[in-house]
């Protein structure tokens, strides 16, 4: 069960422990997103672990199988633990190891807290098919919040940097919607979009009678098409930012892309296979953006 008031040991109090154990969050997970983090200088690398284990957090929340006033209770939490950050007073290990960047990198608050919305749209119930501008508040949310946040940790100055942030923001988010059809059914949740639904006739908002749908494909391939624009909406406004800074960025976007594709070939045909990406080939993809 998800602690309403996480529990801070003694040990974590200082900045040093605390950006070691924001570290040790990061890389345990796995992500894909190490990838990029890796090439980063350290403070900057340092800054988006603590990133990382602030979204990994209120993530966990809003995934948790406790009552919805628990999940509640503990983005609340978190809400109040960023308003302590911001005012040079946090108490737990993960806004510990964000002043720092808070106050180098000028993370802006409103971005945290939006990510905690988000969250909270998962833990008041379960999303299930949502119209379109509710689909596309909760991936600004969930998602683009984490991209600004990031393109700041990069050390990305240009007026672009910002609208890149969104564009693979909600690239990746559609993506990862698109890949984990299954597991988000199993939760009871739905994030295609309605109208996307309702123009393939399908009516139904229980996830796992959509997923048995056979009009099910016709409708990924249309929220595939939205990414793949804000793909190429991404790919254009990189170009126009310097090399050094976007690499992560840059990973993370040829790294999803080549998943799109994939998921792509497989056509959602076998929503119950999970695909995913040798890390073999994300080495090689790294290597090749991040040179």
């Amino acid at each position: 069960m998800t602690l309403a008031r996480p529990e801070t040991p003694a040990a974590l109090t200082d900045e040093a422990a605390a950006m070691a154990h924001v570290r040790s969050i990061a890389t345990a997970s796995g992500s894909s997103f190490l990838w990029g983090m890796r090439l980063l200088p350290k403070p900057r690398r340092h800054a988006m672990y603590a990133i990382y284990a602030f979204c990994r957090a209120v993530d966990d929340i809003a995934d948790d199988d406790g009552a919805a006033e628990e999940k509640r209770r503990g983005l609340a939490f978190w809400r109040e633990e960023i308003g302590r950050l911001y005012d040079g007073r946090p108490t737990h290990p993960i806004t510990l190891a964000l002043q720092h960047p808070r106050r180098c990198y000028g993370l802006p608050k409103a971005e945290f807290l939006a990510v905690i919305d988000g969250m909270e749209m998962d833990a008041r119930e379960d999303i299930r098919a949502p119209d379109m501008e509710t689909f596309r508040l909760y991936c600004r949310r969930v998602a683009g919040a984490v991209g600004v946040l990031s393109v700041h940790a990069f050390g990305a100055e240009e007026p672009e940097a910002q609208s890149l942030a969104l564009a693979e923001g909600d690239a990746l988010q559609f993506t990862n919607i698109l890949r984990d059809l299954r597991e988000d059914a199993e939760r009871g949740r739905l994030y295609l979009p309605r109208e996307l639904l309702l123009r393939q006739g399908i009516e139904s908002r229980d996830p796992m009678t959509v997923l048995q749908d056979a009009r099910l494909p016709a409708v990924c391939r249309e929220l595939a098409a939205m990414a793949e624009e804000r793909f190429t909406e991404a790919q254009a406004l990189m170009a126009r930012c310097r090399r050094g800074p976007m690499r992560p960025a840059r990973i993370m976007l040829a790294v999803y892309r080549r998943l799109l594709t994939r998921l792509q070939q497989q056509g959602w045909r076998d929503n119950a296979t999970r695909v995913r990406l040798p890390k073999a080939e994300k080495l090689w993809i790294a290597l090749r953006n991040g040179l």
